[in-house]
């Protein structure tokens, strides 16, 4: 029985487990229950979530309205702005203080997230961290250098300089870190608003230098006089943290690897940037007219109907605009509804481009598509971007829901790759060659595509289904990596996505790993744990336990049921198993809550006949058995060498030199026939089928070496040629999680078994899954020995006749 204690809230009783795994405990033998329960570890189910995954009937969730104006001072690179915040309280309780995200304070100097940069932490760029070996010392990368430089010559963080109610008066606050707390001057009942004003300003950060999700690009080889940048402001306006019914404030510093845990509300939000500048942003263009020209609104109003992406801005256009730079101002107004951030992009550099997407349905039948990049993009992303955008919500919302918003949006500037609602930062370049032309590679094109499908399709994982990204990283990351390997693989699937299980096998064989539930500041390889191991999972969900239509099933419905929603784990775990109709306990444990990695192995096959129990049939089989062993060696060489000494003395020769002991006498066919006599009609009728049948009889010991249950999955070769695949459920390990036999009867002899032949679960040794062992495929490369490195094999009389080159042809000095 369950240990619960509980607390009155309202009228409502709600039951907390406070130690539900120490009901049960093994405290003999050593047997290990891989399929436990996991209610054991979820949290009790109540009337905010129900046991089967819902929102429960009393769900509830805060909201957050913005108004804000910001004015973008390009030439000091810095951000200026106001905010006026409508805060709703829906949860039970009464709230005396609020909390805000101040991300930007994350760059202060006096940071937790600056002052615990370890020098062994992997999140220094190009660091080498390794103790000196050999006489070289450690070694630290330029781009460190620059990071370093950067963070000491500007000044981080945010300037506040004034928190007011809607009367202008102060309100009382504390900043703590990455975090503000706000005190409200009265309590906020349930059902209740409070709203006041924020005052801000920062210095952006060099993307490039500083590695801060969003920041400026500086071109300074454009025409224009001091050249160009590229702003792309993310994280940028003091933002309420989440109140959750599983947590309370998500107030948890912000240490740069945790994303963010953020309420849905309505943006109103008027940009002021120079004139010149085009801006790309979350939400919905309000002053079209006074912000683009006719020709801009026409080539618009013909890409809502359009079979292939139209520009906006062209080329040529956008080449002339950022030669030049001026004086003047606009000011963009956008809208958004029922979003959970907002994020935008400014420069004159920008092309774009945009196609109108008519994917049907009540809530938005149209979604107009847009790519914003600059010359250095090209032509790369006008070939590619908007496509891609394209291809992720037709495939998306196939595999979840109907794409919610009515704008989605690709921007190329200094981020990799980051995701905001209705607009995504995408890195990929191209490279300029001498001739004057743009060419890009092979992984260039890989990137992009794939970096577009992914960000795009967060708006679905997190924007949409809310989960706490700061918490489980792998909500989203890990759904979403999902998603875009099966976006990927349908946009080509030639190109090499690494995302299948065969992929993270060497991370899950890795003792630098920790389970995917920790949270994500104190994971150790955040790539693989958060996005690639939970995409795998979900992909041997798919194809090899649930089968496609079970699991789509199952997955559309979590996602149905959490739009505009905050899932946890729990929820989504709980949902998958109702909606399929399959105990999944013991998949989520192993995968999410271990180490452990999957290595089955088939370690021995026996092939069995059946004995007819009839002497005259069975001893001769004995017989025959007998003669096939090999014959002793010493044997045979002593018939060889001379002859034996019962062939020299034939008189010692007696009854046993005729009869063997496979000989059968009428005692064993008297037992036989007594044993026959004395079967029930039905146990003679089995008995003599199975002997007319007379079929191959193979007992199969597989053993787990990796600590993770999986289906066997076994691909039998006969002595005809002919293949036949079988796959037994995991449930076969649920009583010896460590080792295991099975029995196969076929009509046909069996000459191979290969144990998972399409590399569908991640198994970390392939070469203990065939039987009979094969021999293993490799390679071998030449190398030549290396000269010795050491200053003292330098041949300085010859070095120091070297003249300096000063990178002019036929000048050269001492």
């Amino acid at each position: 029985m369950t240990l619960n204690s509980c607390r009155l809230l309202g009228a409502v009783l709600i039951f907390i487990s406070l130690d539900s795994t120490a009901a049960i405990r093994q405290t003999k033998g050593d047997f290990e229950d891989k399929f436990r329960q996991l209610d054991e570890v979820l949290p009790t189910a109540n009337i905010y979530r129900t046991a089967g995954g819902e929102p429960g009937h009393r769900y509830w969730q805060q909201k957050v309205d913005y108004d804000i104006d910001v004015t973008l001072l390009e030439d000091q690179r810095r951000v200026e702005a106001s905010e006026q915040i409508v805060y709703t309280n829906n949860s039970p309780d009464t709230l005396r203080f609020l909390w805000l995200q101040l991300d930007q304070n994350r760059f202060r100097k006096d940071s937790i997230a600056e002052l615990t940069r370890a020098f062994a932490d992997k999140s220094i760029r190009g660091a080498k961290t390794e103790a000196a070996k050999d006489g070289n010392p450690p070694r630290i990368s330029i781009d460190e250098l620059r990071r370093q430089q950067f963070m000491a010559d500007n000044q981080a963080g945010y300037e506040i300089s004034g928190v007011t109610d809607t009367r202008g008066k102060a309100l009382a606050h504390t900043v703590v870190g990455s975090l503000m707390r706000l005190d409200l001057p009265e309590p906020l009942n349930t059902g209740k608003s409070v709203s006041f004003r924020i005052d801000f300003a920062f210095n952006i950060m060099e993307e490039n230098a500083v590695a801060a999700r969003a920041g400026y690009e500086h071109f300074s080889d454009d025409a224009r006089e001091g050249g160009n940048d590229i702003f792309l402001l993310a994280q940028w306006f003091p933002r309420l943290a989440a109140y959750t019914d599983y947590e309370g404030w998500t107030n948890k510093e912000f240490l740069g690897r945790g994303e963010f845990t953020l309420e849905f509300g309505n943006y109103t939000v008027d940009i002021t940037v120079p004139a010149d500048h085009i801006v790309a942003s979350t939400g919905v263009l309000q002053n079209a007219k006074a912000m683009l020209t006719p020709t801009q609104r026409k080539r618009l109003k013909q890409a809502e109907s359009a079979t292939r992406p139209i520009y906006i801005v062209t080329a040529q256009e956008a080449l002339e605009n950022e030669k030049a730079g001026t004086a003047d101002s606009k000011t963009w107004r956008f809208e958004a509804e029922n979003v959970r951030d907002f994020a935008w992009a400014s420069s004159r550099k920008f092309m774009w481009d945009a196609q109108g997407y008519h994917q049907g349905g009540k809530a938005q039948p149209f979604v107009m598509v847009m790519s914003f990049f600059p010359k250095e993009g090209d032509p790369l992303w006008s070939k590619y971007s908007t496509r891609a955008v394209l291809h992720t919500l037709e495939v998306y919302s196939r595999m979840s829901f109907d794409y919610p918003y009515p704008v989605a949006q690709s921007v190329n500037g200094p981020v990799g790759g980051m995701e905001y609602p209705m607009i995504t930062f995408n890195g990929p370049r191209t490279d300029e060659q001498d001739d004057g032309s743009r060419t890009y590679s092979q992984a260039e094109k890989r990137f992009l595509v794939g970096v577009v499908i992914h960000e795009i399709g967060h708006n679905y994982f997190p924007m949409t289904v809310n989960s706490d990204e700061r918490q489980w990283t792998w909500m989203d990351e890990g759904l979403n990596s999902f998603l875009d390997a099966i976006a990927g693989l349908e946009w080509d699937p030639d190109v090499p996505w690494k995302i299948e299980p065969r992929d993270v096998v060497d991370y899950m064989k890795s003792d630098q790993q920790v389970p995917i539930m920790t949270q994500s500041d104190s994971v150790l390889q955040l790539g693989p744990n958060a996005y690639s191991k939970p995409a795998a999972a979900l992909f041997i969900l798919r194809e090899t336990i649930l089968g496609r239509d079970l699991f789509d099933f199952a997955f559309r419905e979590y996602s149905r049921r959490w739009m505009f929603k905050r899932p946890t784990p729990a929820d989504f775990f709980r949902s998958m198993e109702e909606a399929s109709g399959v105990d999944l306990d013991w998949f989520w444990r192993g995968w999410f809550y271990t180490t452990d990695h999957v290595d089955l192995s088939i370690d021995r096959i026996w092939k069995l006949r059946m004995d007819t129990l009839d002497p005259d049939i069975d001893f001769e089989r004995r017989r025959l058995e007998e003669e096939d062993k090999p014959l002793s060696i010493i044997v045979e060489r002593n018939r060889a060498d001379f002859k034996l000494w019962v062939d020299r003395n034939e008189e010692v020769r007696d009854f046993y030199d005729k009869h063997d002991r496979f000989t059968v006498t009428n005692k064993e066919r008297n037992e036989y026939r007594e044993f026959v006599d004395e079967l029930e009609d039905w146990e003679k009728a089995a008995l003599d089928r199975a002997v007319k049948e007379d079929k191959h009889y193979y007992v199969l010991k597989f053993s787990n070496l990796g600590g993770l249950v999986m289906p066997i999955i076994l691909e039998l070769t006969y002595a005809d040629g002919e293949q036949e695949m079988m796959r037994i459920p995991a449930e076969i390990w649920r009583r010896k999680s460590k080792s295991v036999m099975k029995m196969i009867v076929t009509d046909r002899e069996l000459t191979q078994v290969v144990m998972d032949p399409r590399w569908e679960t991640a198994d970390g040794d392939v070469e203990n899954n065939h039987y009979p062992r094969r021999i293993i495929p490799s390679r071998i490369e030449v190398f030549k020995t290396p000269e010795k490195e050491d200053p003292e094999y330098r041949d300085i009389m010859q070095d120091i006749k070297t003249e300096i080159d000063t990178g002019e042809e036929g000048d050269q000095e001492r």
